[in-house]
């Protein structure tokens, strides 16, 4: 079977194959926003754009006692705007020796592949808000510029995990720090023996070597709060005649708890105050750090965990809900609030196995993929049960 026989036996493989042949770099996402839009038209779907382009498309309730339910994928890959020719290989799906675009247009096929079925059926539902973003990978302005007052959901579930049968339920957040370190400097030979001129390349050395590495803190769920020495500046190699008077060394924290990540900042700061100390009047340290991305904390509300698992079990998949560590549009929906004035509840959920993201040779596994998408639909069935 090639890839055109799959499109003709699977509506799913058959939306998805469109979606992956429109180039669709960060912010040059206009062209997929027009073909979603015809779809939409075809089907009798609702369509709107907010004025930042991102796509707005709602299912109305059928049974205004149920509550209503939003998704959200984003439209933009990593690449260019060269062609891409998806074919089949084996159970995979992949690219003319260049990015797929899987991620996250599985997430968009799936969603739309769903409100066309709920639309032709007779469930009785609570309604369905889907969201389509722009410019996730590069720096996310679609999900920070989406008109939130558009939708009226509480749970959002974001269709764009890597893993099939994940829900993962926090996120860490990405924070930035920054350390100096100045002295008086001075000659290496002439001043050596001088107490007041350190190397502050080897201060540095010092002070990082108290400051801690790797997993700082993790629950059951997993890695919650790391810290990660990202460089160290110090100096000139080719120069070794020198009393380095300046040094600089970065850092980045991921959290998923805010507490925990203050409580590290902390420690470090702690640190650096002792080093202060140490070397009063001698050399100083500045430590500097600013949140580029906050965390997606985890909810007390456990009702989506809830319906995830019986869906999982009821369909026999092997499921797994835990929190990971890196970032997501699910930072940005826990910021902000509906137009009820609630706070987003969001989730990160895994519809297809998809290998070597962001690379010629990603790839996607379409039997996944398809049952991915039995779970999505499975899982809307059993939110509104």
């Amino acid at each position: 079977m090639d890839i055109q026989e799959l499109r003709k036996k699977e509506d799913l493989i058959d939306i998805f194959y469109n979606l992956v042949s429109i180039p669709s770099p960060s912010l040059h996402e206009e062209k997929v926003v027009e073909w979603i839009g015809k779809y939409c038209k075809n089907e009798g779907l609702h369509f709107e754009t907010d004025d930042y382009n991102n796509v707005i498309i709602k299912l109305p309730a059928t049974d205004n006692s149920k509550p209503i339910l939003a998704l959200s994928s984003h439209m933009d890959v990593v690449g260019d705007d060269s062609p891409v020719i998806p074919e089949l290989d084996g159970d995979f799906i992949r690219a003319n020796n260049r990015t797929l675009g899987g991620d996250d247009k599985f997430g968009v096929a799936s969603c739309l592949k769903l409100l066309t079925d709920i639309k032709k059926s007779d469930m009785k539902h609570g309604g369905l808000e889907v969201v389509f973003t722009r410019d996730e990978e590069n720096g996310m302005s679609g999900i920070r510029n989406l008109d939130y007052k558009r939708l009226h959901s509480k749970y959002v579930i974001v269709c764009d995990a890597d893993i099939f049968g994940v829900l993962q339920v926090s996120g860490a957040s990405y924070c930035n720090g920054h350390i100096e370190i100045n002295c008086k400097g001075g000659h290496s030979g002439i001043e050596i023996a001088d107490k007041t001129k350190p190397n502050a390349a080897k201060l540095m050395a010092e002070l990082c070597n108290e400051i801690p590495q790797g997993v700082y803190y993790e629950d059951e769920t997993g890695v919650v709060t790391s810290i990660n020495l990202g460089g160290i500046k110090g100096g000139d190699l080719n120069v070794t005649n020198v009393l380095n008077p300046h040094a600089e060394a970065t850092y980045s924290i991921r959290s998923a708890s805010l507490p925990k990540e203050n409580e590290l900042i902390e420690k470090v700061k702690n640190i650096v105050d002792r080093f202060n100390k140490k070397y009063a009047g001698i050399a100083h340290a500045d430590a500097v750090f600013k949140q580029k991305m906050p965390a997606f904390e985890r909810s007390n509300d456990t009702y989506i965990p809830e319906v995830f698992e019986r869906t999982a079990k009821k369909l026999g998949i092997k499921y797994e809900i835990n929190s990971f560590h890196a970032g997501a549009e699910t930072h940005i929906y826990c910021q902000y609030e509906n137009a009820n004035g609630e706070r987003f509840i969001p989730f990160l959920m895994g519809l297809a196995d998809l290998y070597n993201m962001h690379s010629p040779d990603e790839k996607i596994d379409y039997k996944s993929f398809l049952n991915g998408y039995k779970l999505l639909k499975e899982f809307f069935k059993e939110f509104n049960s």
